[in-house]
């Protein structure tokens, strides 16, 4: 008997260094993507547009780096805060620590090169090394046209420089060592041709995040059928709204929407009669930026259309507001 305790003691001791040394390799070695790359991104007027469209309406990196007012439907970006960051999303909202959406406007950027920012954007890796949780959709930006990255960053070099501190973020227990293994090197491909309608609309959703927020998700993994809606998103007020199902299912999905219904969905809030609704606690809202894909183009809508209407049709009723 004692033999047993003795070695069921170094068997543990055995399991203890090894999860230890896991741990330290975790911690100390990872993320391990690369080194940023040396760029100099092409800062012509053509470019930064191609950038504002892109950060603006389609990727919405202003979505999350800006101050959005939530007293009105879909919550806009306030003028005048676009990149400022301190976006929020912590564990009141059901994320696994305290995520804080940094300041990206040249006040905080000013001493990152153009490829620090680059590999940020498209592996989840910070200038200082640091793993940034994928609330930050570099998993489908590492899948873009190396152009369009650099479109972006030039765009987000000419902006107003606002100066504002933004409050580090931190991953609670187990995901502060989780979060080490979540950045990877990218994988990009080029923009196909605008007339290959599926596959350029696969590229344009990809861009714009369609199946991250419309695919269910439980602590951070995906467990639902693509696109089929069911992500919930949790409101300060208690309240949860889920995402759509947008597939082409003609039952609980988008399977009987024309195409121009789908585009007017969009555009109706670019519309200059438009006015967002104001929003009391309790009452239904959404994180879904509106006002900012409204912005897209008919063409990319049109494109991001066809592309859900070629996957498989999903059968799934969503219920979409609860408090």
């Amino acid at each position: 008997m004692k033999k047993l305790l003795k070695v069921l003691k170094y068997l543990v001791a055995i399991v203890i260094i090894v999860v230890a040394l896991l741990l330290f390799y975790v911690k100390t070695f990872l993320p391990s993507v690369g080194k940023a790359p040396e760029i100099t991104v092409d800062k012509s007027a053509a470019n930064i547009e191609r950038g504002k469209y892109l950060a603006n309406h389609v990727s919405v990196c202003m979505d999350c780096h800006s101050t959005r007012d939530w007293s009105v439907f879909s919550g806009p970006p306030i003028a005048g805060t676009e990149g400022k960051g301190g976006e929020t999303f912590d564990q009141k909202l059901g994320f696994p620590g305290k995520f804080v959406a940094n300041n990206i406007t040249p006040y905080h950027l000013s001493s990152w090169t153009d490829g620090e920012i680059f590999r940020a954007i498209t592996t989840g890796v910070s200038k200082n090394g640091r793993a940034l949780f994928p609330i930050m959709p570099y998993h489908n930006f590492g899948k873009l046209d190396k152009k369009d990255v650099e479109a972006i960053i030039a765009y987000i070099r000419s902006i107003p420089s606002i100066q504002h501190e933004t409050t580090p973020s931190s991953a609670d227990f187990p995901m502060n060592f989780i979060i080490n293994t979540m950045p990877q090197k990218a994988n990009f491909t080029t923009i196909p041709n605008k007339l290959d309608y599926i596959n350029y609309g696969q590229y344009v959703t990809n861009a714009a995040g369609c199946y991250d927020c419309h695919t269910k998700q439980e602590k951070g993994k995906f467990v639902g059928e693509p696109f089929a809606g069911g992500f919930e998103f949790k409101f300060p007020d208690g309240a949860i709204v889920r995402s759509y199902n947008i597939t082409p299912d003609k039952a609980t999905g988008i399977g009987t929407w024309t195409k121009e219904q789908f585009i007017t969905t969009f555009k109706n809030y670019a519309d200059s009669t438009y006015v967002p609704k104001k929003v009391k606690q309790g009452e239904l809202q959404t994180p879904m930026p509106w006002s900012m894909y409204a912005g897209m183009t008919k063409e990319d809508l049109a494109a991001i259309y066809d592309y859900l209407q070629s996957l498989k049709a999903v059968n799934n009723k969503v219920e979409i507001f609860s408090k």
